[in-house]
């Protein structure tokens, strides 16, 4: 592994956090460099390829590794996820769902989540809004061209790059939705962008990503949630029971 610190490679994230005494140095040969974040899957890292080139390695946070069935379900959908080719989307390079804490690497995207950009600029620009729909809804293709659903489509899963945005942690999130743990207090998801029919634990289809593009859509062209704010019960109650907020750009001054 190259000894380049994070603020070497091409084209630093302004999110990368120092690693802590809790995270591993290296996991499988990767060696790790700094944090890229963490959810409620587990923790990421920026790492490398033996041939230099930036990689982004997640973790399995160590409650789901004890789960049989998540194993099993998290090896099903890493293979069905390295089918996956899209010019959008951040491809899936290694994974080891048998490792004591399992993991998967995927290409590194150069850029801050949809969530920091809205969060730190507010409302996007029309022109900028299509084009991000665009390349979001090209990458839903590729995924549900190969029978994936993402399932957990919201901001924070989308990177927004130079050259455009690309989607990650497709169809990971069905490999929790298997285990006991989501059915005990941990859940997988953001409640403002998700779909009727996960509020009430229903199936999903693709049907459910376009609806998350949907609230996507509302999110970046007004800068705000388009089921609104609030204690997570109260937000899904509305996903559920009520119509969204009709979208209004913010007056100019």
């Amino acid at each position: 592994m190259p000894a380049d610190a994070p603020h070497d490679t091409a084209s630093p994230q302004s999110t990368f956090q120092p690693l802590q005494p809790d995270d591993p140095g290296e996991v499988a040969g990767y060696q790790l460099y700094a944090r890229l974040g963490a959810g409620g899957m587990g923790r990421v890292y920026l790492s490398y390829t033996p041939g230099g080139r930036p990689v982004a390695l997640k973790v399995v946070r160590p409650e789901f590794a004890e789960e049989p069935e998540f194993r099993r379900r998290f090896a099903q959908e890493v293979a069905n996820a390295q089918r996956i080719h899209g010019l959008y989307t951040a491809q899936v390079i290694d994974a080891d769902a048998e490792a004591e804490s399992p993991w998967l690497v995927t290409a590194y995207v150069a850029g801050p989540s949809l969530q920091q950009v809205v969060r730190e600029h507010g409302a996007l620009p029309v022109r900028t809004v299509l084009l991000l729909l665009g390349g979001i809804a090209e990458a839903l293709q590729a995924i549900h061209g190969v029978d994936v659903v993402h399932r957990d489509l919201k901001p924070a899963n989308v990177l927004v790059a130079a050259d455009g945005p690309r989607v990650i942690d497709f169809g990971i999130a069905r490999a929790a939705d298997a285990t006991a743990l989501t059915g005990t207090g941990l859940r997988i998801g953001s409640p403002a962008f998700m779909t009727p029919e996960q509020a009430q634990g229903a199936a999903v289809t693709p049907a459910t990503d376009v609806f998350a593009l949907g609230a996507l859509a509302a999110y970046v062209a007004s800068g705000v949630q388009p089921f609104g704010e609030g204690p997570d019960t109260a937000v899904l109650y509305r996903v559920v029971y009520e119509p969204p907020a009709a979208p209004t750009r913010p007056r100019l001054p």
